[in-house]
């Protein structure tokens, strides 16, 4: 039985071989390259629609993404219609939301978000950015997987199981302990007065720093192994010590790096929605103490949506979806633009 070559492969490549390079003749001389073997490709009809058929295919997933980012955009626009035009710009200065007289301000929420926002960066970003020093400078080469491996560990844990916690653990260690402690040496402050009920803006901003701390660190570690090494080894053959290196030849050339990965762990905090609500309080309203209830933009949109029967009412969190929305893409794609000004596309990974 004789056995014939794929007549499909056999059409997809042909071997051109010179007489002087078959097996048992003479070849006289180096081979030149004239009697290289070539193989030349010939591409069928079948294949040319099938590349016109994936790169089709392709397009219009990226355009789809597009797509979607419009079409929120204006779902959200043309349901936010009413309350746009009933209140114009005094819905985002206004302090008053009740549903019942049909009163919407958005001013305490955005205030909620944000303070929650800033306290969680306050206490992440030290910590995010001196794992990521430490990982990349300082640690040995065994311990560098574990330590990146339990840090990004945090970012797959859902939020409703950091709400959890933060309700049975964190709680009762901020009523009985932490929030005694403030109250007693920093209440001169105005920040820590008031009942000490465990749960409030305190408890929210907790819970968001561990939440963002694997993002930031992430980003961070990310920008910090694209510094050239020749920068390193520059300041250290000048005599600096191991910690005005980092400070001279990695952070300067990496802060705008870090600060976008700061603005993404913004974005991630803005946008959290289930462990901020268990633990904020959800009052609707604007105080100085971070022991003080509040609320968050996302979190009354959570908490209302299936409440809102009148057609004002769901108007007003549409549009403070809206207004979500903007904030959290503006901010996402700063963050974006500033670490590509740094690693220029080139991913930490590939150069640990």
């Amino acid at each position: 039985m004789s056995l014939s070559p794929n007549s499909e492969f056999r059409s997809l490549l042909r071997f051109q071989t010179p007489a002087a390079a078959v097996p048992g003749t003479a070849q006289p001389g180096p081979v030149t390259n004239s009697e290289v073997p070539r193989i030349v490709l010939q591409t069928s009809k079948v294949s040319k629609y099938v590349d016109v058929i994936f790169r089709n295919l392709v397009l219009i997933c990226s355009v789809s993404i597009l797509a979607v980012m419009v079409l929120f955009f204006y779902e959200l626009a043309s349901r936010s219609k009413l309350s746009i035009a009933r209140f114009g710009f005094h819905f985002f200065v206004g302090s008053t939301w009740d549903p019942v007289a049909g009163d919407f301000g958005a001013l305490p929420f955005i205030y909620g978000t944000l303070l929650s926002s800033l306290v969680a960066l306050v206490l992440a970003v030290p910590l995010a950015v001196g794992v990521s020093i430490f990982v990349t400078e300082l640690c040995p080469r065994f311990l560098r997987g574990i330590i990146s491996f339990t840090v990004e560990l945090l970012a797959a844990i859902p939020s409703v199981i950091y709400g959890l916690w933060g309700i049975f653990v964190l709680v009762p260690l901020l009523r009985k302990y932490v929030e005694p402690w403030l109250g007693t040496y920093l209440g001169w402050t105005g920040l820590f007065t008031g009942p000490m009920y465990g749960i409030g803006m305190l408890a929210a901003g907790i819970i968001l720093a561990i939440m963002i701390v694997p993002i930031i660190a992430s980003i961070t570690r990310e920008v910090l192994v694209a510094v050239p090494q020749s920068q390193r080894e520059a300041v250290l053959a000048l005599g600096a010590t191991r910690w005005e290196m980092v400070r001279m030849a990695v952070l300067r050339n990496a802060r705008a790096g870090i600060m976008g990965g700061i603005i993404l762990g913004l974005g991630r905090a803005i946008g959290e929605t289930m462990a901020v609500t268990m633990l904020i309080g959800n009052r609707p309203e604007v105080a100085k103490s971070l022991f003080a209830p509040g609320y968050t933009m996302a979190s009354v949109i959570a908490n209302e949506f299936s409440e809102a029967t009148d057609d004002l009412y769901l108007s007003a969190l549409v549009e403070i979806g809206l207004a979500l929305l903007i904030v959290t893409v503006i901010v996402n794609a700063c963050a974006r633009l500033l670490v590509w000004s740094i690693t220029r596309g080139h991913s930490a990974r590939s150069n640990a």
